[in-house]
């Protein structure tokens, strides 16, 4: 268990946008809400999966100004809380927000976005920042390094005639066939 009070806040959108790993998911050529979701849920996996290591706390914040339902809840996806911005409010107020909070709180704080306007309002003061690229990058390297450690090894059984001297193994045979 991670004892830092560390918070990672992801611009959702921003980082489907701007990321490669995931621009290439929305690339399918399906053209529905499915290839967006799919881009969304590999987001989600990704962050549940690099905040694991050092962060105690992590949210994804996207977009939902526009929808007149969107009422600001969080929900919890793998210990993630992710966060559609309220109706009206765009997912930039509300990573300012968090991030501001963060640093009143005295708490380590990594924003993922590359978003200029995000970079202008919440960096520094114990908030840090990373590009959308550099996430991509870092989920696909975590990615390589989950396929090693679970690559199987193939463990070598040795009879006993390979663990055996020539000598001794000849005589057991001998006395195996007697019998």
């Amino acid at each position: 268990m991670n004892d830092r009070n560390k918070l990672l806040i992801v611009d959702g959108y921003n980082v489907l946008r701007s990321g490669s790993r995931y621009r290439s998911l929305r690339n399918d050529p399906d053209y529905t809400d499915d290839t967006f979701n799919r881009s969304r849920e590999a987001l989600i996996k990704d962050v549940i999966g690099f905040a694991g290591r050092d962060f105690k706390e992590a949210v994804i914040v996207f977009d939902g100004a526009a929808n007149q339902f969107s009422d600001g809840k969080p929900q919890s996806v793998g210990g993630v809380k992710i966060i559609f911005s309220p109706s009206g409010s765009s997912a930039d107020n509300v990573i300012e927000k968090i991030a501001h909070d963060a640093r009143e709180r005295d708490v380590e704080t990594l924003v993922v976005s590359s978003d200029a306007t995000i970079q202008d309002t919440v960096f520094g003061g114990g908030v840090d920042r990373m590009s959308a690229e550099g996430f991509s990058r870092e989920a696909r390297r975590l990615d390589e390094e989950t396929e090693l450690d679970e690559a199987p090894v193939i463990s070598r059984k040795n009879t006993m005639g390979e663990r055996l001297d020539s000598e001794t193994y000849k005589k057991l045979q001998a006395l195996r066939d007697r019998l």
